[in-house]
Protein backbone atom coordinates (compact mmCIF):
# COMPACT_ATOMS: atom_id res chain seq x y z
CA UNK A 1 0.00 0.00 0.00
CA UNK A 2 1.47 3.37 -0.65
CA UNK A 3 2.62 5.77 2.03
CA UNK A 4 2.00 9.38 3.14
CA UNK A 5 4.86 10.37 1.48
CA UNK A 6 3.80 8.31 -1.80
CA UNK A 7 0.07 9.19 -1.34
CA UNK A 8 0.83 13.11 -1.33
CA UNK A 9 2.95 13.28 -4.18
CA UNK A 10 0.33 11.97 -6.47
CA UNK A 11 -1.31 15.12 -5.80
CA UNK A 12 1.14 17.65 -6.26
CA UNK A 13 0.63 17.13 -10.03
CA UNK A 14 -2.56 19.17 -9.50
CA UNK A 15 -1.06 21.99 -9.93
CA UNK A 16 -1.35 21.65 -13.83
CA UNK A 17 -4.54 22.73 -13.69
CA UNK A 18 -3.30 26.30 -13.30
CA UNK A 19 -1.64 27.24 -16.70
CA UNK A 20 -1.05 30.85 -18.76
CA UNK A 21 -2.38 33.02 -16.07
CA UNK A 22 -6.08 31.36 -16.33
CA UNK A 23 -7.34 29.54 -13.05
CA UNK A 24 -8.80 26.62 -13.51
CA UNK A 25 -10.30 24.99 -10.47
CA UNK A 26 -12.04 21.80 -12.64
CA UNK A 27 -9.44 19.11 -11.08
CA UNK A 28 -9.37 20.65 -7.37
CA UNK A 29 -12.76 20.61 -7.12
CA UNK A 30 -13.40 17.31 -8.63
CA UNK A 31 -10.67 15.37 -5.97
CA UNK A 32 -12.39 17.29 -3.26
CA UNK A 33 -15.98 15.86 -3.93
CA UNK A 34 -13.68 11.99 -4.41
CA UNK A 35 -12.20 12.51 -1.35
CA UNK A 36 -15.83 13.66 -0.01
CA UNK A 37 -16.82 10.37 -1.38
CA UNK A 38 -14.08 8.21 0.52
CA UNK A 39 -14.80 9.74 3.48
CA UNK A 40 -18.71 8.90 3.72
CA UNK A 41 -17.57 5.12 2.20
CA UNK A 42 -18.83 5.36 -0.89
CA UNK A 43 -17.59 3.39 -3.84
CA UNK A 44 -14.47 4.12 -5.20
CA UNK A 45 -15.75 4.20 -8.29
CA UNK A 46 -18.33 6.56 -9.26
CA UNK A 47 -20.90 7.64 -12.79
CA UNK A 48 -20.04 10.62 -14.08
CA UNK A 49 -24.23 10.84 -14.41
CA UNK A 50 -23.59 10.75 -10.44
CA UNK A 51 -20.80 13.61 -10.06
CA UNK A 52 -22.61 16.07 -12.86
CA UNK A 53 -24.61 17.86 -11.25
CA UNK A 54 -22.32 18.76 -8.23
CA UNK A 55 -19.15 19.65 -9.95
CA UNK A 56 -21.69 21.60 -12.28
CA UNK A 57 -22.76 23.23 -9.54
CA UNK A 58 -19.21 23.83 -7.29
CA UNK A 59 -18.01 25.15 -10.34
CA UNK A 60 -20.81 27.56 -10.67
CA UNK A 61 -20.20 28.73 -7.45
CA UNK A 62 -16.47 28.82 -6.76
CA UNK A 63 -15.07 28.44 -10.32
CA UNK A 64 -14.73 31.74 -13.29
CA UNK A 65 -17.84 32.22 -15.55
CA UNK A 66 -18.45 29.35 -18.33
CA UNK A 67 -15.87 26.73 -16.19
CA UNK A 68 -19.21 24.71 -15.38
CA UNK A 69 -19.48 24.06 -19.52
CA UNK A 70 -16.23 22.00 -19.46
CA UNK A 71 -16.63 20.22 -16.16
CA UNK A 72 -16.16 17.13 -17.74
CA UNK A 73 -12.87 17.68 -18.55
CA UNK A 74 -11.47 16.22 -14.97
CA UNK A 75 -12.96 13.73 -15.13
CA UNK A 76 -11.46 12.26 -17.92
CA UNK A 77 -7.86 14.23 -18.09
CA UNK A 78 -7.05 13.38 -14.43
CA UNK A 79 -3.40 11.77 -13.82
CA UNK A 80 -3.79 7.57 -14.71
CA UNK A 81 -1.63 7.52 -12.00
CA UNK A 82 -3.76 9.27 -9.52
CA UNK A 83 -7.42 8.66 -11.13
CA UNK A 84 -8.85 5.94 -13.24
CA UNK A 85 -11.73 5.57 -15.81
CA UNK A 86 -13.35 2.70 -16.76
CA UNK A 87 -15.98 2.12 -19.95
CA UNK A 88 -16.41 0.90 -23.16
CA UNK A 89 -13.13 0.02 -24.75
CA UNK A 90 -13.99 2.33 -27.92
CA UNK A 91 -13.78 5.03 -25.05
CA UNK A 92 -11.25 4.22 -22.86
CA UNK A 93 -8.82 3.61 -25.31
CA UNK A 94 -8.83 7.14 -26.90
CA UNK A 95 -5.92 8.97 -27.01
CA UNK A 96 -6.22 11.84 -23.76
CA UNK A 97 -6.52 14.15 -26.01
CA UNK A 98 -9.56 13.15 -27.35
CA UNK A 99 -12.08 14.25 -24.60
CA UNK A 100 -15.52 12.69 -24.48
CA UNK A 101 -18.30 15.32 -24.43
CA UNK A 102 -21.15 14.89 -22.32
CA UNK A 103 -23.41 12.83 -23.71
CA UNK A 104 -20.55 10.22 -24.12
CA UNK A 105 -19.47 10.46 -20.44
CA UNK A 106 -23.02 9.72 -19.74
CA UNK A 107 -23.69 6.70 -21.21
CA UNK A 108 -23.75 3.41 -18.72
CA UNK A 109 -20.74 1.26 -18.09
CA UNK A 110 -18.78 4.87 -17.73
CA UNK A 111 -17.41 5.21 -14.45
CA UNK A 112 -14.30 6.58 -12.55
CA UNK A 113 -12.41 7.26 -9.70
CA UNK A 114 -8.93 6.87 -7.37
CA UNK A 115 -6.73 4.67 -8.64
CA UNK A 116 -6.90 1.42 -5.88
CA UNK A 117 -3.88 2.40 -4.33
CA UNK A 118 -4.39 5.52 -4.04
CA UNK A 119 -8.12 4.71 -2.64
CA UNK A 120 -7.10 1.99 -0.40
CA UNK A 121 -4.54 4.42 1.41
CA UNK A 122 -6.75 7.40 1.83
CA UNK A 123 -9.16 4.83 3.70
CA UNK A 124 -7.02 3.12 5.70
CA UNK A 125 -5.18 6.57 6.90
CA UNK A 126 -8.11 9.04 7.49
CA UNK A 127 -6.12 11.22 8.63
CA UNK A 128 -3.85 11.50 5.52
CA UNK A 129 -7.13 11.87 3.81
CA UNK A 130 -7.40 15.41 5.71
CA UNK A 131 -4.38 16.56 5.12
CA UNK A 132 -4.85 16.17 1.43
CA UNK A 133 -8.05 17.48 1.50
CA UNK A 134 -6.75 20.49 3.07
CA UNK A 135 -3.31 20.72 1.06
CA UNK A 136 -5.87 20.71 -1.61
CA UNK A 137 -7.71 24.22 -0.58
CA UNK A 138 -4.70 25.58 0.58
CA UNK A 139 -3.42 24.82 -3.20
CA UNK A 140 -6.02 26.08 -5.09
CA UNK A 141 -8.57 28.65 -2.76
CA UNK A 142 -7.92 31.59 -0.23
CA UNK A 143 -8.82 30.24 3.35
CA UNK A 144 -12.26 32.82 2.83
CA UNK A 145 -13.53 29.90 0.76
CA UNK A 146 -12.63 26.77 2.61
CA UNK A 147 -14.94 26.10 5.33
CA UNK A 148 -17.68 26.83 2.12
CA UNK A 149 -16.10 24.39 -0.33
CA UNK A 150 -15.66 21.85 2.27
CA UNK A 151 -19.53 22.13 3.51
CA UNK A 152 -20.56 21.60 0.01
CA UNK A 153 -18.81 18.88 -1.25
CA UNK A 154 -19.44 17.30 2.51
CA UNK A 155 -15.94 17.11 4.26
CA UNK A 156 -14.83 16.76 7.23
CA UNK A 157 -11.98 18.88 7.93
CA UNK A 158 -11.55 17.57 11.78
CA UNK A 159 -7.65 17.77 12.33
CA UNK A 160 -5.82 15.00 12.61
CA UNK A 161 -4.56 13.07 15.49
CA UNK A 162 -1.88 13.86 17.84
CA UNK A 163 -0.43 10.77 17.08
CA UNK A 164 -0.64 11.24 13.30
CA UNK A 165 0.72 15.07 13.67
CA UNK A 166 3.90 13.31 14.77
CA UNK A 167 4.69 11.48 11.49
CA UNK A 168 2.70 14.00 9.04
CA UNK A 169 4.04 13.41 5.59
CA UNK A 170 5.74 17.04 4.14
CA UNK A 171 3.37 19.83 3.18
CA UNK A 172 1.68 19.67 -0.39
CA UNK A 173 3.81 21.33 -2.99
CA UNK A 174 6.31 22.00 -0.38
CA UNK A 175 9.01 22.27 -2.85
CA UNK A 176 7.29 24.89 -4.77
CA UNK A 177 4.95 26.61 -2.71
CA UNK A 178 5.28 30.43 -2.47
CA UNK A 179 5.61 31.89 1.11
CA UNK A 180 2.89 34.47 2.05
CA UNK A 181 4.29 37.52 3.09
CA UNK A 182 3.97 38.22 6.71
CA UNK A 183 3.81 41.97 6.03
CA UNK A 184 1.48 41.93 3.21
CA UNK A 185 -1.88 42.28 5.59
CA UNK A 186 -0.09 45.31 7.77
CA UNK A 187 0.71 47.02 4.02
CA UNK A 188 -2.46 47.22 2.76
CA UNK A 189 -4.79 48.29 5.75
CA UNK A 190 -2.29 51.03 5.95
CA UNK A 191 -2.72 51.73 2.58
CA UNK A 192 -6.34 52.08 2.82
CA UNK A 193 -6.05 54.20 6.67
CA UNK A 194 -7.73 50.76 8.32
CA UNK A 195 -10.86 50.93 6.50
CA UNK A 196 -12.82 48.82 4.31
CA UNK A 197 -12.26 50.06 0.60
CA UNK A 198 -15.90 49.26 -0.35
CA UNK A 199 -18.13 50.12 2.67
CA UNK A 200 -15.60 52.31 4.85
CA UNK A 201 -15.95 50.19 7.85
CA UNK A 202 -13.10 50.94 10.67
CA UNK A 203 -13.92 49.77 13.75
CA UNK A 204 -11.17 49.26 16.55
CA UNK A 205 -10.79 47.58 19.78
CA UNK A 206 -8.10 49.23 21.27
CA UNK A 207 -5.56 50.01 18.50
CA UNK A 208 -6.06 46.88 16.88
CA UNK A 209 -8.73 47.06 13.78
CA UNK A 210 -11.31 44.62 14.02
CA UNK A 211 -13.12 42.45 10.95
CA UNK A 212 -10.31 44.13 8.50
CA UNK A 213 -8.90 41.75 6.33
CA UNK A 214 -6.17 42.06 3.34
CA UNK A 215 -7.64 40.66 0.20
CA UNK A 216 -5.70 39.77 -2.78
CA UNK A 217 -7.12 40.68 -6.02
CA UNK A 218 -5.35 38.19 -7.73
CA UNK A 219 -5.66 35.34 -5.57
CA UNK A 220 -2.03 34.21 -4.26
CA UNK A 221 -2.53 30.98 -4.69
CA UNK A 222 -2.92 31.51 -8.32
CA UNK A 223 0.62 33.71 -8.30
CA UNK A 224 -0.71 36.76 -7.01
CA UNK A 225 2.00 39.00 -5.59
CA UNK A 226 1.99 40.17 -1.96
CA UNK A 227 2.05 43.62 -3.06
CA UNK A 228 -0.13 47.03 -2.16
CA UNK A 229 -1.85 47.09 -6.13
CA UNK A 230 -2.61 43.58 -5.61
CA UNK A 231 -4.19 43.87 -2.12
CA UNK A 232 -7.71 45.61 -0.88
CA UNK A 233 -8.70 46.40 2.40
CA UNK A 234 -11.97 44.87 3.08
CA UNK A 235 -14.48 43.81 6.22
CA UNK A 236 -14.87 40.30 6.26
CA UNK A 237 -17.99 40.53 4.80
CA UNK A 238 -16.97 42.42 1.60
CA UNK A 239 -13.89 39.92 1.21
CA UNK A 240 -15.64 36.84 1.04
CA UNK A 241 -17.99 38.44 -1.33
CA UNK A 242 -15.10 39.49 -3.43
CA UNK A 243 -13.33 36.02 -3.38
CA UNK A 244 -16.97 34.70 -4.56
CA UNK A 245 -17.15 36.95 -7.50
CA UNK A 246 -20.07 38.91 -6.38
CA UNK A 247 -18.50 42.38 -7.26
CA UNK A 248 -15.21 43.41 -8.85
CA UNK A 249 -13.60 46.80 -9.82
CA UNK A 250 -13.73 48.71 -13.12
CA UNK A 251 -10.20 49.36 -14.49
CA UNK A 252 -10.19 52.75 -15.29
CA UNK A 253 -12.15 54.31 -12.38
CA UNK A 254 -12.12 52.14 -9.78
CA UNK A 255 -15.67 51.76 -9.48
CA UNK A 256 -17.52 48.88 -7.55
CA UNK A 257 -19.38 46.56 -9.94
CA UNK A 258 -21.65 44.31 -8.55
CA UNK A 259 -22.45 40.35 -10.82
CA UNK A 260 -26.81 39.95 -11.83
CA UNK A 261 -26.27 36.97 -9.97
CA UNK A 262 -25.52 38.69 -6.66
CA UNK A 263 -29.23 39.38 -5.59
CA UNK A 264 -30.34 41.50 -2.56
CA UNK A 265 -33.08 39.67 -1.60
CA UNK A 266 -35.62 42.03 -0.14
CA UNK A 267 -33.72 44.78 1.07
CA UNK A 268 -33.16 45.69 -2.50
CA UNK A 269 -30.47 48.02 -3.03
CA UNK A 270 -30.63 49.37 0.14
CA UNK A 271 -28.84 46.56 0.76
CA UNK A 272 -25.01 45.37 -0.46
CA UNK A 273 -26.44 46.97 -3.79
CA UNK A 274 -26.43 50.10 -2.68
CA UNK A 275 -22.64 49.82 -3.50
CA UNK A 276 -22.67 49.42 -7.28
CA UNK A 277 -21.67 51.81 -9.02
CA UNK A 278 -19.45 53.75 -6.55
CA UNK A 279 -16.05 54.29 -6.24
CA UNK A 280 -13.25 52.98 -4.16
CA UNK A 281 -12.45 54.51 -1.25
CA UNK A 282 -8.84 54.87 -2.50
CA UNK A 283 -5.41 54.63 -1.02
CA UNK A 284 -3.17 57.18 0.24
CA UNK A 285 -1.00 57.64 -2.00
CA UNK A 286 -1.57 56.59 -6.31
CA UNK A 287 0.87 54.19 -6.52
CA UNK A 288 -1.05 52.26 -4.42
CA UNK A 289 -3.84 51.85 -6.37
CA UNK A 290 -5.01 48.57 -7.49
CA UNK A 291 -3.14 47.73 -10.38
CA UNK A 292 -5.01 47.04 -13.75
CA UNK A 293 -3.38 43.57 -14.44
CA UNK A 294 -4.79 41.95 -11.20
CA UNK A 295 -8.09 43.45 -11.91
CA UNK A 296 -8.14 41.76 -15.84
CA UNK A 297 -6.97 38.59 -13.77
CA UNK A 298 -9.77 38.94 -11.25
CA UNK A 299 -12.46 39.73 -13.88
CA UNK A 300 -11.50 36.99 -16.00
CA UNK A 301 -11.11 34.06 -13.43
CA UNK A 302 -13.56 34.93 -10.21
CA UNK A 303 -16.22 37.78 -10.60
CA UNK A 304 -19.51 35.91 -12.18
CA UNK A 305 -20.30 37.51 -15.21
CA UNK A 306 -22.32 40.08 -16.65
CA UNK A 307 -22.26 42.85 -14.72
CA UNK A 308 -25.17 45.08 -13.77
CA UNK A 309 -25.76 48.14 -15.12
Amino acid sequence: MLNADQTIALFEGLRRAQSNGRYAPHKPLLVLLALARIQRGDARLVPFADVDKPLQNLLAEFGPSGSAKSRHYPYWHLDRALWQVNGPATLVNRALGATPNLSELRQDGVQAGFAPEVDAALRAQPDLLVRVAQRVLDAYFPPTLHADIAAVVGLDLSPPTPEVRENAAPAYGAGAKRARSARFREQVLLAYEHRCCVCGFDLRIGNVSAGLEAAHIQWHTAGGPDVEPNGLSLCALHHKLFDLGAFTLEPGDLRIVFSRHAIAGSKGLSGELKHHGQPLLRPQSPDLLPGPEFIEWNQHNVFKTPARV
